[in-house]
């Protein structure tokens, strides 16, 4: 139970950093190597997008996975 928590706990922090990145328009995120790859293929704006979606269903997986334990 406890390897849980803490994957579902990594799951929120990546969500939340996601996010704050798509919202803040962090330039060390889109400049990073892993990051490149996307926002040479769609641009700024649309990788922005496209982390925030990320960001909102990693938070969402692990509030769904909590719950779903949790009843088992």
């Amino acid at each position: 139970m406890i390897l849980h928590n803490i994957i579902q706990t990594i799951f929120v922090i990546a969500g939340i950093t996601a996010i704050a990145a798509a919202m803040f328009n962090w330039e060390w995120f889109f400049t990073a190597r892993n990051a490149e790859f996307v926002v040479k293929r769609l641009g700024r704006t649309n990788s922005r997008i496209l982390y925030g979606i990320a960001g909102v269903l990693f938070i969402t997986a692990a509030v769904y996975f909590y719950y779903r334990i949790k009843n088992i």
